[in-house]
């Protein structure tokens, strides 16, 4: 009777992690602002290290969370300040397995070191439409919708 009580506080166990990060995310979407995307959060191996996340836009600021994390603060803070998306590219290699088909890596560099987001073709407008509406004064180098698709 020992084991059947230890499986079954596991099993509530996991089933109460689940339930908090499904809550998690609903908490966050539920400000407004989120998008779905995925962070390549390491280099080290080509068409490797994307991590599947959302975004939440808060003023100025991307806050990128993961997923599968229970931390209430996010992974990965991108300023709009001085930040320009310096090229688009369709998934490659392994990438092409792990993302949906509509999706297109953005790889964007500003004041901090050079990030690649992936995201829905729709959601890049938007996203596009953040960076650039940032108040007067900012500097930017953006692509131009003449950069897209690109020339294979």
């Amino acid at each position: 009777m020992l084991i059947i009580e230890w499986i079954a506080i596991g099993l509530g166990l996991l089933l109460a992690a689940i339930v908090l990060l499904f809550a998690r995310r609903a908490y966050y979407a539920r400000a407004g602002g989120t998008i779905r995307c995925d962070l390549r959060v390491s280099t080290l191996l080509v068409g490797r290290g994307w991590s599947p996340g959302f975004a939440r836009f808060v003023g100025d600021e991307m806050r990128w969370y993961r997923v599968f994390s229970f931390a209430i603060r996010p992974k990965r803070v991108l300023s709009r300040r001085g930040l320009t998306v310096a090229s688009r590219r369709l998934p490659e290699g392994q990438e092409r397995l792990t993302m949906p088909a509509d999706w297109i890596i953005l790889r964007c560099v500003g004041h901090q070191a050079p990030v690649e987001i992936a995201m829905a073709l729709s959601t890049v407008t938007g996203f596009s439409s953040w960076i650039e509406a940032g108040p007067p004064n900012y500097q930017r180098n953006h692509l131009s919708a003449t950069d897209w698709p690109p020339a294979a």
